[in-house]
């Protein structure tokens, strides 16, 4: 049964697919008659749920054809209404089931309880606890109020995880004259951090948790360990990193230097304008942009026209401009950019 309704179901589909395609009314008469065989077809609820043929008609309620759609509709509403019928049925036969009385599980539960009544009465008694509490031993004994239990300051018990190393009062020398000048220099330079913070309350506080002479060390470890001694070729780099952070007008460099913001291992990558003022950043700014300006100005104006063809993609938006490139007493040469495909030309 489940098996010639699905095979009923795919003659439609099939014939309804070739109505979509082909758009024949000899395709849809053929359609038709087979949604008329499928109504007629003896459905019940467990077959349809088997087959889940009623999902698949579903679709052929959104058919361009409006015959097919509202035929399609109708035996979807029919099989709903076969659903519902059994539904309701099989509900009625399982409450009509449990609703019948068991004399005789009753009558044995209760001659069982009448017969291990006695039992269950002499098992009644106080409990120890109780039984002690009333007696005159209990009087005597002092009563112990209920412990409460502590309550610990989660915050003060926990240690952080990774706690600050401590702040160092002096300078770490490292017995190499060379390597101890740099420390020194670079130490005095973040120890006036402090004094050029300005009125900043928050920045303030941030640079007095820090530790100049640590990160002096630091910062002198890493040169060391990038760039070797600070002899010879290497020279000019080190003294570059000194001038910057102990230049009097570049405040900026030694508090990014302090702060973190710049850790130390990435001081030997800078370059000078990492290393620059704020203020010396926005002058680099200003004149590159005023060099850039002054390098469009200086070129040949531009001019948009479509009186070019261009040869690659056929479209008449260009730019051209001419300049003279050869003697004067010769035209000027004209070059041509195509606005669309930003082909060149010249003529």
């Amino acid at each position: 049964m489940e098996k010639e309704l699905i095979e009923l179901y795919e003659v439609v589909r099939k014939a309804a697919d070739a109505v979509s395609v082909e758009g024949k009314d000899a395709e849809e008469e053929r359609c038709l008659d087979a949604m008329r065989q499928l109504k007629k077809f003896p459905v019940n609820y467990n077959v349809l749920v088997s087959s889940q043929v009623g999902k698949s008609l579903r679709k052929l309620t959104k058919h361009p054809r409006e015959r097919i759609k509202s035929f399609a509709a109708d035996i979807v509403e029919v099989w709903k209404q076969i659903i519902v019928r059994e539904t309701i049925k099989n509900k009625k036969s399982e409450n009509s089931v449990n609703e019948k009385p068991g004399p005789a599980i009753g009558s044995h539960e209760e001659a069982n309880n009448k017969k291990y009544q006695p039992k269950i009465t002499k098992l009644d008694k106080p409990e120890p606890a109780i039984a002690m509490a009333n007696s005159p031993v209990s009087e005597k004994l002092p009563k112990i109020p209920p412990a409460k239990p502590e309550r610990t300051n989660l915050s003060l018990s926990k240690k952080p995880e990774n706690p600050a190393p401590p702040k160092l009062s002096a300078l770490i020398y490292t017995k190499d004259a060379d390597r101890d000048q740099w420390r020194e220099a670079i130490s005095k330079a973040l120890c006036k951090v402090v004094e050029e913070v300005g009125d900043d309350a928050d920045i303030i506080a941030e640079v007095k948790t820090c530790d100049p002479y640590r990160v002096a060390v630091q910062v002198e470890t890493a040169l060391y360990e990038k760039w070797g001694s600070a002899k010879g070729s290497n020279r000019m780099k080190y003294r570059s990193i000194k001038f910057n952070i102990t230049d009097g007008n570049n405040p900026d460099f030694r508090r990014k230097v302090l702060l973190g913001i710049f850790p130390p291992h990435t001081i030997p990558e800078l370059t000078p304008d990492d290393m620059a003022s704020d203020a010396r950043k926005k002058q680099n700014e200003k004149i590159k942009e005023k060099a850039l300006f002054n390098s469009q100005r200086s070129g040949p104006s531009v001019a948009s026209t479509n009186a070019f063809k261009c040869g690659k993609c056929g479209k008449r938006e260009c730019n051209y401009y001419q300049l003279q490139t050869r003697s004067a007493d010769e035209p000027m040469t004209t070059f041509v950019t195509c606005a669309n495909c930003d082909h060149r030309w010249k003529f």
